[in-house]
């Protein structure tokens, strides 16, 4: 199982998404500086990963605080999980982990420091074992939404790279190909940043999954032509009233499967839900530098005056969304189709 984080031997590390397929590489991750630079530069990515990530960037920034007063320790533990909490706006996975560990912190606070951290260590390998259980869950219940024999097709990557390990829609599709229910994967390569043609398709890769990489602007012509039996993706963040965000392009899937009459799927665990918002419409949505369109990792396709915009994800309206999958049980949004 892909785990993109992991805590081993009293150390952090991460697999570097940025270099992936090219090259697999394992870095350390040493303080919460270095945890936030990974989570901002996508080195560490998708909604529950960066959950995750940010309890462990809790963690490695108050290990050197274990010999301080309890002032300073917690006057710490907020300005770290303030920096964390600032790194991806539109994601609410970190926020949650992070209030989590908070919450576990103060309820501790009285025992010694050194006994505080260990036990917060725990809890931010707690976070991310109880993410993997509940992508199973997430997965077990996705499939059995699925006709036998299914066609699906997947944007982004919310697979194990995108999640504690096994994933989210991604963990849906392998489920369903290990035990019959999906013959075939489309998989976007999801512009600017291609996660889809540089993670999901290797992860399907690395599973056996037999998949077929499509651009973007392919996807309508696909659904015509192909018998697609579902569109399953992740989310990073899930008004209350079902409306989801995810990766840019998500939305305009979601109105081609209704043309098409395609199930469309959300797949996420509740640490996604964010019920202090009613609607998508209080969603903040990320922007990112131009440069991720205007250049090709690294390589410049159209000149640095060019004006371009890099929103990194857009709002699905609960009106368009099947059903939410997640490790409660499936959910139905109110005026789905």
């Amino acid at each position: 199982m892909i785990r993109p984080i992991f805590w081993e031997d009293e150390r952090l590390y991460i697999i570097d998404q940025t270099l992936l397929p090219i090259e697999y590489r394992i870095v350390e991750i040493q303080d919460h500086l270095e945890m936030a630079d990974a989570i901002r530069r996508l080195a560490v990515r998708g909604a529950p990963a960066i959950g995750i990530a940010g309890a462990y960037g809790l963690v490695l920034g108050l290990r050197p605080l274990i010999y301080s007063s309890n002032k300073s320790f917690f006057f710490s533990l907020n300005q770290i999980s303030e920096l964390l909490t600032g790194t991806r706006p539109t994601a609410v996975n970190i926020r949650w982990a992070l209030k989590r560990m908070k919450d576990h912190a103060t309820s501790i606070r009285n025992q010694p420091l050194p006994e505080i951290w260990r036990s917060l260590l725990h809890e931010a390998r707690k976070i991310q074992d109880e993410d993997i259980a509940n992508c199973h869950k997430i997965a077990k219940y996705g499939a059995e939404l699925l006709p036998d024999d299914a066609t699906v097709l997947t944007h982004c990557n919310a697979g194990g790279m995108a999640t504690g390990g096994f994933g989210t829609a991604l963990g849906i599709i392998i489920h369903g190909f290990q035990n019959g229910k999906i013959l075939h994967v489309f998989v976007d390569e999801t512009r600017p940043l291609l996660q889809g043609a540089r993670l999901t398709a290797w992860e399907l890769t690395e599973e056996n999954v037999p998949f077929t990489l499509i651009t973007d602007n392919m996807a309508a012509s696909i659904m015509k032509t192909k018998k697609i039996d579902a569109i399953i993706v992740g989310a990073d963040r899930i008004a209350a009233n079902y409306d989801a965000a995810n990766k840019i392009g998500t939305l305009g899937l979601a109105i081609l499967a209704k043309y098409f009459k395609i199930p469309f799927y959300v797949a996420a665990p509740f640490s996604t839900f964010d019920e202090n918002i009613a609607d998508g419409s209080s969603i903040v949505v990320e922007e990112r530098n131009g440069d991720e369109v205007r250049n090709i990792f690294g390589h410049r396709v159209v000149p640095d005056t060019y004006p371009a915009i890099s929103p990194a994800f857009d709002v699905t309206p609960h009106e368009l969304i099947t059903a939410v999958v997640t490790e409660r049980g499936v959910f139905r949004p109110a005026k789905s189709r």
